[in-house]
């Protein structure tokens, strides 16, 4: 009769989804900037909690600012309600110490485009993270097989791009190094469903899918912008009716930022050697000049401080 019991119990065990004991439920991502602050609303809006880790607090007080005007305009325009921000903000954690990745099931890192930047954080949460955690990189061009092989864990990590604005993109390209395990995959696959994202599997290569496709867009409209043939707003016009675009892609280069933009032209440039993704002279004098779009509030548009665009 014992014996009869114990094989019950493993037979129930046997049948139990992987959904039932090993799903993620604490999300830690390190980086407060428009991605970070973006994929924090997302989880949260979803019930997990979440720890946002930033290098200092003043940092962490304009963070946690802007996501307060970011939902608050949100609110204003019928799209939330202040219960949805209520519960949002009831599930982040702002902090400034590592450490309190402990106990997360997944660490999402979203710091600038710079790969040793990258790596240096990665190799301090290899020694502080939970052995079973997962890793992600939400790069959009870096090698994330180079980033994997510096730690203790390579079979762990696993790239998750999202796209700006996190909340409203219904997708996320997964991207799986060499060293990803398929059990990375399946977990990290899950978690994207589960907060409202479709994920797209997609093989590591500069740019990915989306990068790679859109950076040629931009770069082509800001040469027709710059050789006079049409004014931003037409371009963006022409490009949001013809093609049936929610942004057109001057607007969506100032959501971006266009310091990441241009990054991400310069590293295709540089690794693929093709003339389409050689930046435009305009997108490096905006950048000199510090005009990066909407997070300076001007860039090839202007906008006030809500973030609408003024021109």
């Amino acid at each position: 009769m014992q014996e009869e019991k114990l094989r019950l119990e493993d037979l129930l065990e046997s049948s139990k989804s992987p959904n039932d004991d090993d799903r993620i439920n604490n999300v830690a991502i390190i980086g407060a900037g428009i991605m970070g602050r973006g994929i924090a609303q997302t989880v949260a809006s979803m019930g997990l909690d979440v720890v946002i880790v930033e290098v200092d607090s003043e940092k962490l007080e304009s963070a946690k600012t802007k996501l307060t005007d970011n939902i608050d305009n949100e609110i204003k325009r019928w799209a939330m309600t202040k219960s949805d921000k209520k519960s949002i903000f009831s599930r982040i954690k702002w902090e400034t110490d590592l450490a309190t990745v402990k106990g997360c099931e997944i660490i999402i890192e979203s710091v600038q485009e710079d790969f040793n930047l990258k790596v240096d954080i990665f190799k301090q949460l290899d020694s502080i993270a939970n052995p079973e955690a997962i890793f992600v990189s939400n790069t959009s061009t870096l090698s994330l097989t180079n980033i994997s092989e510096s730690i203790s864990r390579p079979s762990k990590v696993i790239g998750m791009h999202f796209l700006n604005p996190v909340p409203k993109i219904p997708m996320v390209e997964l991207v799986k190094s060499l060293h990803t395990s398929n059990e990375t995959v399946l977990k990290v696959k899950e978690f994207a469903s589960r907060i409202g994202k479709t994920p797209v599997e997609v093989y590591e290569y500069p740019g990915f899918i989306t990068t790679r496709a859109i950076v040629p867009l931009i770069n082509e409209a800001m040469h027709i912008l710059l050789e006079g043939v049409a004014t931003a707003k037409d371009i963006d016009t022409a490009l949001k009716l013809g093609y049936n675009f929610q942004y057109g892609p001057l607007e969506m280069a100032d959501m971006m930022g266009l310091d990441e933009v241009l990054t991400w032209m310069e590293t295709l440039w540089k690794t693929l050697g093709e003339p389409r993704y050689r930046p435009n002279p305009m997108i490096r004098k905006l950048v000199r000049e510090r005009k990066l779009g909407k997070k300076t509030l001007e860039g090839i548009f202007k906008y006030d401080e809500h973030g609408n665009k003024l021109n």
